[in-house]
């Protein structure tokens, strides 16, 4: 294939849609993501609150319209403007036009404002607004005032910054110092003039102001005590100003004198009059001032015509203001105060008309300029669709109407931002109008589905929405029974709730948590929008008392626990964090929960397939016992039950789970300190009798391992005071309870020094020491949860460790505080685990035989060869479980020794939490209808996928070339070759890209085998006196993840391992993956064999079972026993047939498994014909594959998988070290103990011997301890005991470009 050629995926000879499509394993958000709430949702929520809430509870009317009489320094034209709110003031006498004009004013105001106070002020004098003014305010208190000025009848104001009114008999204009009134009115108050000249009066209101403020800052600081109003009167008050300091009023005769007044309390009328005078319709050319008063309807009916228009009027101009203002003056002064909110909305419209008569309105606070937003063109043309209508309809009021298209079309704008809608981009103008729409039952639906779509861009989006005012509007709609919305409602509640938990508060005193406990409970909802209904109702009983009370009183735990066992996981989840929510630090919610036997159905979920639901479970448990405050026998009881369930949970796979894990211990802990102390007192003072006991190397087997004495009754199987009949359980016991050495150290009791060593070799041997001469029982429930701390203290997971060491070292602190601690005999008898409260029969206790768990059968097999005659000590020595070396109480965590006076621990047993609450929450908080980008194909993290999959074929073609030449080419030109920071004990090429893996003691090397450079060494974090011996790359076809496994049976798997040379670099996960190790001083360790295509690790090593993880689930799927009395030494499994593991063992046979079988029957066939420890195993590809085989005698075999009998074999003339099989060509590897590298083809024909280094002066390689064949190029790896690591390849191959 030529190199421009296009190169199709597919075009490999391997199952090439399968290739292509290899799941991706370990790529959940628990693995992607640090388990952490959102830290950003903190800015985005509450933002939207209005701080204080105001409404205007008075409102003065002073009008000075001396009708009649025009004032002296205007000359009015003639015609001129005369209509006063709608009324001709020549139409009558003088005093009843005043008072007529007077109550229309207040009538326009009170379609505004109808609960306020009003009181009117016709041609008063000075005293009179003085009165009126101190009223009002006395009697508004804190509350907003408004002061309304016309001054169309009075001189214009005066630039000493002073209003007029008149005197008693009219005879005289007498000017109002705006000082003056500023003083009586005080803050907060809003002032309207409507007036000539009007923003003169604004600049002097604010130039009296600063004086003001002036006057009482100088008389505070000389002491004084000021006399007037103490309120700040810039900050809360708010003028509206009808035109410029030098503008005068319009007098176009068309138009009402009070034009300001007409804008702001009636809009909608003087919007239609004004449209007409423009003469602009499109639709309507004939257009008559008359028509306008012939629409239709009231303003405050949407049904119709003039009450749409002024709903699409009042969508428009919020619309408006919410894209010009800012987001803080907007809350203000439409959100704070309903006749303010109105007010602004009409003296936009007020700007627009006044400005077409030269005037400027003014504002303060000042607003932007509005006049000209392009949404004016919508409102034209929503006046235009409606004034067509008027002369088909003619007098006939019984006329259809046809209603106006703008919501629907505005809803069509806000459909297409969506389409490209994100953070950065400016918000969608339409949002307020969403919020309208709302309104209407014909549009909600599409308007709720439109909101939900748009809160799920993020945070930001719910917190634009919110701020606009969408959040008293979806309150009210939970009201509604139109079962059409629940869905919509639940996704939308979900996502406010997310990101302002705040809410709960609103909806408990709405009684909104009332809709969420139905659609929970409603079977025929989708489980995602339960799920939805679950978190809401979760977040309304997060630490709020309340919302836990109301969710009680609704049932929520029964209806929760009806559905425990949904297959939707999430659903499941949310599920039990619910339950974990309703009964923290709250007695009457968890007694429900005990009489509706939570706890015990919650079990169920401790051994569910999703990491996330088993770790709620444990949250949920946690969150029960911790909830207790009045400790009875009964509490007690079933506290401890749930203690001794959650022992069992020590084990599992998922970090996320034994961090819940170890905060439901804590809890736990905090109950029953003074007994968990005592429990630590005795274990302490039985491993210090213990401690000079340790392993002695007695013998020897033939295969060359060193044999543990069993004659010392420390390590004896079986101590003298416990029964034989429970011996398999006590071994059972031991196995579930692996890794359980205590880092804890007890001054009052004893010192132990010198064990660091002892605590780090000791790990990977099994931990039953001391428990056989102990006095506590198996049983006891608090030796089981120490038991399981110890385990969790040693954890590798850090975060896991730390959390278990802060609650082992409280309970150290708690004891060596005890002069005396009690006497185990007194808590004995509270102390087994208890039956549960649904009258099940307790569990059976008897001394030296622990509780039946769930081992395995492998288990069980160990108990039946420890109890069978034939199996001593000296005839079959590899079968013995050894125990653990380390004692229980060998080094405290603090690594110091004890001092009578130990500072008390910085973190008590209840301090220990997480944040997967907050974690899980946050994921309602992301989008969860957008597609991943791993899924958009125009994402730039698919095309890179696509890039590596590309790559990754035509890595595999390159390599064909090779592989067909390699079975009679030579194998011996030395491309690579450098010195290693230690000595390596496991090698692996990645298969796509230029670089290995070289694993030693502590750490692993990566270098770069063609550029000859070492890109970076991560440092493994496996405790000293252990060593890796297991490697791989997990998803090495994508973005590569470094598995690392160490001997004391612990699984590491890293990513970034190559970023800042290795100091970048992120544990993914760790786990157990063996336990009970036996001590082996020549043992292979952990070996370890992962299956990409399903996502399964193999393990085995210094243990007699084969254990199979699934690393989806993070559980261990089955233990299979190998039947062999030595370790296992090398795994290979048939990754198509995904059912044959082949194991290699010290004792020299290969043994087949059929994973699919029972754990009894699953050993289909031993392979015997090895005379010595196997070295390696391989199964080859294809259905004809065979088995391939050597051992350290030097021996290469052929296996047929369907016979006993070897097919063939052919010796190599001296002792290996190690041998490797090319999985896809014709060559064998063998590192032999003459310090050479032999290299085979399958006839067995020599192709090259390799004994010395090129370049090296001849030097000769060390004793091989390690190869490795690349997996498509045929590239040979070797590591060497003198820390050498060489590549070489054929000599003609060439290398990558």
């Amino acid at each position: 294939m030529t190199a421009e050629s296009p190169l199709s995926p597919y075009e490999d000879g391997e199952i090439d849609p399968q290739v292509w499509q290899l799941p991706v394993a370990l790529n959940e958000a628990r693995h992607c993501e640090s388990i952490t709430g959102c830290n950003s949702l903190a800015q985005h929520a509450q933002s939207w609150r209005m701080k204080e809430r105001m409404k205007t509870v008075s409102v003065a009317l002073v009008l000075c319209l001396n009708v009649g009489v025009d004032p002296p320094d205007i000359v009015k034209t003639s015609p001129c403007a005369r209509l006063e709110c709608w009324i001709d003031p020549l139409s009558m006498n003088g005093q009843k036009a005043l008072e007529t004009i007077g109550a229309q004013l207040q009538k326009q105001y009170e379609r505004w404002q109808p609960r306020a106070r009003y009181k009117q002020s016709l041609d008063p004098t000075v005293e009179e607004v003085k009165k009126l003014c101190t009223s009002l305010r006395r009697n508004a208190k804190e509350e907003r005032v408004l002061f309304h000025y016309n001054g169309h009848g009075v001189p214009r104001p005066t630039i000493n910054g002073e209003i007029w009114v008149f005197n008693k008999n009219y005879t005289q204009y007498i000017p109002l110092s705006i000082y003056d009134l500023q003083t009586w009115m005080g803050s907060p108050s809003i002032y309207v003039y409507d007036c000539s000249n009007a923003m003169m009066i604004v600049d002097s209101f604010k130039q009296f102001a600063t004086q003001r403020e002036q006057e009482q800052e100088s008389t505070t600081v000389n002491g004084g005590h000021w006399s007037g109003s103490s309120s700040n009167t810039t900050k809360h008050c708010i003028q509206l100003a009808a035109c410029g300091a030098n503008e005068l009023l319009p007098m176009n005769p068309d138009l009402p004198a009070d034009l300001f007044s007409s804008c702001l309390t009636t809009p909608i009328k003087i919007a239609l009059k004004w449209y007409v005078l423009q003469n602009t319709s499109k639709l309507v050319p004939g257009l008559t001032l008359e028509m306008v008063d012939k629409i239709p309807g009231q303003l405050n009916d949407r049904r119709t015509m003039l009450g749409e228009l002024n709903w699409i009027f009042t969508a428009i101009t919020d619309t408006i203001a919410w894209n010009t203002l800012p987001r803080e003056l907007f809350q203000k002064l439409f959100r704070q105060d309903l006749l303010v909110a109105s007010l602004f909305r009409n003296f936009l419209l007020a700007e627009r008309i006044m400005r077409s008569y030269n005037c400027t309105p003014a504002s303060s606070p000042k607003l932007p300029p509005t006049y000209q937003h392009p949404m004016w063109q919508a409102w034209d043309l929503a006046l235009d669709l409606c004034l067509r209508q008027l002369p088909q309809k003619g007098d006939d009021d019984g006329a259809v109407v046809a209603h106006s298209p703008f919501f629907a079309e505005q809803l069509t704008a806000f459909q297409v931002w969506l389409s490209y809608g994100y953070e950065e981009r400016r918000p969608p103008e339409q949002l307020p109008i969403v919020l309208q729409v709302l309104l209407s039952q014909v549009h909600r639906l599409r308007a709720l589905d439109l909101l939900g779509k748009f809160l799920d861009l993020g945070p930001w989006a719910v917190s634009l929405a919110l701020s606009v005012g969408i959040f008293p509007y979806v309150l009210k709609l939970l009201q509604s029974s139109a079962r059409e919305l629940r869905p919509l409602l639940v996704f939308i509640w979900a996502k406010i709730l997310a990101v302002d938990s705040s809410c709960q508060a609103d909806l408990v005193k709405d009684n909104g948590h009332k809709y969420f406990l139905s659609v929970l409970s409603d079977s025929y909802m989708p489980a995602d929008h339960r799920t939805m209904a679950a978190f809401v109702l979760s977040m309304i009983v997060n630490d709020y008392r309340q919302g836990q009370e109301a969710a009680l009183q609704g049932s929520v735990i029964s209806i929760c626990l009806e559905q425990i066992t949904d297959s939707n996981p999430r659903f499941r989840q949310w599920l039990a964090l619910c339950l974990g929510k309703v009964w923290i630090n709250f007695d009457n919610a968890r007694w429900c929960g005990v009489r509706d036997s939570a706890h015990e159905k919650l079990y169920n979920l401790l051994s569910d397939p999703c990491p996330e639901v088993r770790a709620a479970a444990v949250y949920a448990l946690g969150a029960f016992i911790s909830s207790s405050s009045e400790r009875t026998d009964h509490a007690n009881n079933i506290d401890l039950g749930v203690g001794m369930k959650l022992t069992h949970v020590g084990s599992d796979g998922s970090p996320l789970v034994r961090k819940e894990l170890a905060v439901a211990f804590g809890a736990l802990v905090v109950q029953f300190e003074t007994h968990f102390a005592a429990v630590a007192c005795q274990v302490l003072d039985d491993d210090k009798k213990e401690l000079k006991h340790g392993p002695m190397v007695t013998s020897e087997t033939a295969g060359g391992w060193n044999l543990v004495n069993q004659t010392d009754p420390f390590l004896s199987p079986f101590p003298s005071n416990i029964k034989r009949s429970a011996s398999r359980n006590s071994l059972k016991e031991r196995g579930a309870n692996s890794n359980l050495n205590t880092i804890f150290t007890h001054s009052s009791t004893a010192n132990l020094e010198g064990l660091d060593g002892s605590l780090e070799r000791s790990r990977r041997f099994s931990s039953s020491t001391s428990l056989a001469g102990s006095a506590i029982s198996f049983n006891n429930v608090y030796l089981s949860v120490w038991r399981t701390l110890l385990q969790l203290a040693m954890d590798a997971h850090p975060e896991v460790a730390e959390m278990a060491k802060a609650i082992v070292n409280s309970v150290k602190y708690r004891a060596s505080t005890n002069a005396k601690p009690k006497p185990m005999h007194t808590i004995q008898n509270n102390n087994s685990a208890p039956s549960s409260p649904s009258n099940k029969p307790p569990v059976q206790m008897i001394v030296g035989t622990p509780p039946q768990n769930n081992g395995s059968t492998m288990e069980e097999s160990k108990s039946r060869d420890l109890h069978s005659p034939s199996r001593q000590p000296g005839s079959h020595p590899h079968s013995i479980q050894f125990p653990r070396s380390r004692k229980m109480f060998d080094k405290g965590p603090s690594h110091k020794d004890d001092k009578d006076d130990e500072p008390p621990p910085t973190k008590i047993a209840g301090d220990v939490c997480t944040e997967f609450f907050q974690w899980s929450c946050s994921y309602f908080a992301k989008p969860v209808m957008r597609l991943s980008e791993e899924k958009d194909p125009e994402s730039g993290l698919h095309q890179e996928r696509d890039f590596r999959l590309f790559r990754n074929a035509r890595v595999r073609q390159e390599a064909r070339e090779e592989q067909t030449r390699a079975g009679f080419n030579r194998l011996d030109d030395q491309v690579f070759v450098n010195r290693n920071v230690g000595i390596p004990s496991v090698i692996k090429f990645h298969p796509y890209e230029s670089y290995l893996a070289v694993g030693d003691k502590e750490g692993v090397s990566i270098w770069d085998w063609e550029q000859g450079s070492k890109l970076s060494y991560l440092n493994n974090e496996n405790p000293k006196h252990t060593r890796i011996t297991a490697m791989d790359f997990v998803n090495a076809h994508d973005k590569s993840l470094l598995l690392c496994g160490s001997d004391d049976g612990a699984i590491r798997i890293w990513r970034k391992y190559m970023e800042d040379e290795g100091k970048g670099k992120e544990l993914v996960t760790t786990f157990q993956a063996l336990s009970d190790m036996l001590p082996l001083t020549r043992g292979s360790g952990l070996v370890t064999e992962w299956e990409q295509e399903t996502g399964m690790l193999i393990s085995s090593g210094d243990v007699r079972i084969i254990r199979i993880w699934d690393t989806q689930k993070e559980l261990k799927l089955q233990d299979i026993p190998t039947g062999a009395d030595s370790c296992v030494t090398s795994l290979s499994c048939d990754s198509s047939g995904r059912s044959l593991i082949i194991a290699g063992c010290g004792d020299g046979t290969v043994r087949l498994f059929d994973r699919r079988l029972a754990p009894s029957e699953c050993r289909v066939m031993t392979l015997q014909e090895h005379g010595s420890m196997v070295v390696k195993v391989h199964l080859q590809k294809g259905t004809e594959g065979k088995i391939v085989s050597a051992s350290t005698g030097g021996d290469i075999r052929f296996w047929d998988p369907r016979f006993t009998e070897s097919v063939s074999n052919f010796p190599t003339q001296t002792s290996l070290t190690s041998m490797e099989v090319h999985p896809r060509a014709d060559v064998i590897a063998c590192g032999a103990l003459n310090q050479s590298i032999v290299v085979y083809n399958q006839s067995g024909d020599n192709l090259s011997t390799i004994k010395y280094h090129e370049g090296f002066l001849g030097q000769r390689i060390g004793t091989i301890s390690c190869l490795a064949f690349h997996p498509y190029f045929v590239k040979l790896a070797a590591g060497s005991t003198d820390s050498f690591v060489s590549v070489y390849s054929t000599p003609a191959s060439t290398r990558r470009s």
